[in-house]
């Protein structure tokens, strides 16, 4: 098996992933599918999105990027640049997967490096202070997961993007 980092988020049509620290949207789906595709692994973050969090996570490695050299936080693993969390996640000789899990600094970091994003697209427009641009045309879309609206859970799609050779 091969290293395989990838990204993980929902993104609303207007590019909106976040607002005031958390998500703009309740989407129990979204959720189940996030624990699922991430449990048993370890998981790279930046300080804010960790403590977003009431706790850490159960089941799952929190490895915190922060420029931060003092910060530190039980159930955190710190690093300070990508190659030092990517070394936290991976040794070098090892293979596995890694998931880079926010904010949209973080993804930008590492969207370079990344061979898969796994997209929730949250059909609707939201008011957020956080977005993240469309993935472009470096990424094919090898699978789709249409779900309609559900009261008040709005309409989404599961997208799993691969990079594209």
């Amino acid at each position: 098996m091969a290293r395989d980092i990838f990204l993980i988020y929902a993104r609303a049509e207007n590019g909106v992933i976040g607002k005031d620290g958390a998500l703009p949207w309740r989407l129990p789906a979204d959720l189940k599918r996030f624990k699922a595709m991430t449990m048993g692994l370890p998981m790279i973050m930046g300080r804010k999105t960790f403590e977003s969090f009431p706790s850490p996570l159960p089941g799952r490695r929190h490895i915190v990027l922060t420029r931060d050299s003092g910060w530190q936080a039980d159930g955190a693993e710190v690093a300070h640049d990508v190659a030092g969390a990517l070394a936290l996640a991976l040794p070098e000789d090892a293979s596995g997967s890694v998931a880079v899990i926010g904010g949209a600094q973080i993804y930008g970091e590492f969207m370079g490096l990344a061979n898969r994003i796994e997209l929730t697209e949250v059909h609707g427009r939201f008011e957020g202070d956080t977005t993240m641009p469309e993935p472009g045309p470096g990424w094919r879309e090898t699978a789709r997961e249409e779900h309609g609206a559900q009261g008040a859970f709005p309409a989404h799609a599961f997208v799993t993007l691969e990079r594209a050779l």
